[in-house]
């Protein structure tokens, strides 16, 4: 060592009347990687912790057991947290305030493969152990695959669950048609396993991967046992409903309404079935009410531009990259796009006199404002350039 160079990592303030301070971290929170090993195999996987979650607390947790789709198969314990619940939670985390665990089922493996569940059930026991996981409020989910191992494990551990959603999912597999020769006695044999375990399914009409009719057997077969089960249809959209699903506001207060009971026979018979349509029916504004919104809309810093311009009775909007969509109106203030995202609006604002000044982009996570530039501002600019 050169004498009077300081040592890697050393704090130069420490001495011998000083000692070197040893504070033991926070936990971490966040998404996690972790493993657990099922009869002698390791799995990686993934762990969602709130941002409040503290070990010293006390506080038990609502946990949810989250199931991938085929597409997120493998072994790096990561990729499975890139769609549906983890990517939700990601947009709207003050909405999911549960531990969430994310196995990952190997290639060429899929989830009802009895290893599987029960390495998924190995995950969730250690995880709640690990992280103060509540037995009365344990959840499970999955899509595609997912879903049809969230069937399985609903059907075999009926009495873990609080709760069950389950997107594009159902109990005649895909890799498997032959199940289908027993379509006239899986529905019933899955719904009286179920007993009244509260049940919510999501489908898109359109699916051509999972055939939608499994969900509506299924719910049928809920419904005639007396069970507690929810069926919502997107409207146009295909296999992946479950970005729409997982955004539901509703879904995880109504997950958070449930608890597992001791005598599951309380909780009374229900049965909802709802089409949801993609976008809202369209009004037709007067044509002066198009006029009004017409025009040249800049960001707040003055540099992009957007023109709002009407072709007859239908309002397009031109981006700054020459994109043209069209919009139609939910209100006389709400715009929507009947040919892109179901839940983007662009609402308009306007001054005391009625006058349109401003348009925002709102969805369910951002609000974007675009001025809309005077014919004074706009001669200004021209002569400008």
């Amino acid at each position: 060592m050169l004498a009077g160079l300081p040592v890697p990592g050393m704090d130069r303030g420490a001495s011998k009347d000083r000692p070197f301070r040893h504070d033991t971290p926070p936990q971490e929170t966040g998404f996690l990687n972790r493993k657990v090993e099922y009869n002698g195999v390791p799995y990686r996987f993934q762990v969602y912790l709130p941002e409040d979650w503290r070990r010293d607390d006390g506080k038990l947790w609502p946990i949810i057991l989250f199931l991938h789709g085929r597409g997120e198969r493998g072994s790096e314990g990561m990729w499975q947290t890139q769609i549906g619940l983890p990517s939700e939670v990601r947009d709207h985390p003050e909405r999911w305030p549960f531990v969430i665990v994310m196995p990952q089922c190997p290639l060429p493996d899929h989830w009802t493969d009895p290893k599987m569940l029960e390495m998924a059930m190995a995950a969730l026991d250690q995880e709640t152990e690990e992280f103060h996981g509540d037995p009365q409020r344990t959840y499970l989910t999955g899509l595609s695959m997912g879903g049809y191992g969230a069937w399985e494990l609903a059907r075999v551990h009926t009495a873990r669950w609080a709760a069950v959603a389950i997107m594009a999912g159902g109990i005649f597999w895909s890799y498997e048609p032959e199940r289908w020769q027993e379509v006239s006695v899986l529905p019933a044999e899955y719904a009286q396993a179920l007993g009244h375990t509260p049940i919510w399914l999501f489908y898109g009409s359109d699916d051509h991967v999972v055939s939608p009719r499994q969900s509506e057997l299924l719910y049928e077969a809920v419904k005639a046992a007396g069970g507690h089960i929810r069926l919502w249809i997107y409207t146009g959209l295909d296999h992946d409903c479950w970005s729409r699903a997982y955004n539901e506001p509703e879904l995880p207060r109504w997950l958070l309404a449930h608890r597992a009971l001791a005598k599951p026979d309380v909780l009374p018979a229900f049965a909802e079935r709802v089409v949801i349509p993609r976008h809202p029916n369209p009004i037709k504004l007067p044509s002066s009410a198009l006029d009004a919104m017409a025009g040249e809309y800049r960001e707040p810093n003055g540099h992009g531009v957007v023109n709002l311009f009407r072709q007859g009775d239908v309002l397009y909007e031109k981006d700054q990259y020459g994109g043209i969509i069209e919009l139609a109106a939910e209100s006389p203030t709400a715009l929507f796009f009947p040919n892109g995202a179901s839940l983007l609006r662009m609402l308009i604002e306007r001054d005391k006199q009625g006058v349109v000044t401003a348009f925002v982009l709102h969805d369910d996570r951002h609000e974007e404002r675009w001025e809309k530039l005077s014919a004074a501002a706009r001669q200004a600019i021209a002569l400008r350039h």
